[in-house]
Parts: C-alpha cells; structure tokens; sequence
C-alpha cells in the first residue's frame, strides 16, 4: 500500500474526512523524510483499512502546508474524522507514529 499524494486542502478534506488518517508534509530533497517515508509505508502496510496515510510535498503544496502550521520537514499530522488531532515535528522512531495510531483507536 503507498502513501497517497495530497495537492489541495480538498484532497486532504476527501481523504481525512472519516476514521483515522496520517498525512506526511516534506519534501523530496529532506533527508529526515527520505528516512521518513518507508516507515510510513511499514505502518500502512501493518495497519492496512483501519488508516489512511497520505503525504503533502510542502513545496508542490506551499499553502496547504502552511494551513496547518507546518514550519519544519518532516511533520506528520494525524486527524480522526476530519479533524487534526494530534501534530509530530521532526524524524521519530516508528513507534512513536504507532503510539498516537493507537489512542487515536481507542478513542
């Protein structure tokens, strides 16, 4: 399963809009998302229809970026039915995207 490739705030809208939802800003060119990326791709695979995950090129995309405070690459914000829930900033190990996955779940 791959990451889908958000472009617009209606995009983000459509695929956010129910359940549990990952969405990746970055850039091609930061290394930290480069690393970034395939743990992601782990965690679609591991969670599979019980959340979407998608990624915003912050640089394709500089307002939707910009929208929800994006000010460093990599940031991944979670949302539960179409509302941000939970923001990381930065590179973290797998486990800290699976901890928020999981309240997210339980709630």
């Amino acid at each position: 399963m791959s990451l889908t490739v958000l472009n617009q705030t209606e995009d983000l809208k459509a695929v956010a809009s129910s359940g549990i939802t990952i969405v990746e800003f970055g850039a091609v060119w930061c290394p930290p998302c480069k690393v970034l990326l395939p743990l992601l791709e782990e965690l679609s695979e591991e969670y599979g229809d019980a959340a979407s995950f998608a990624k915003v090129d912050c640089d394709d995309s500089p307002d939707l970026a910009s929208s929800f405070g994006v000010m460093s690459m990599p940031t991944v914000v979670f949302f539960k039915n179409g509302e941000p829930t939970d923001k990381l900033v930065g590179l973290r190990p797998k486990q800290a995207y699976r901890e928020v996955i999981d309240r997210l779940a339980r709630a």
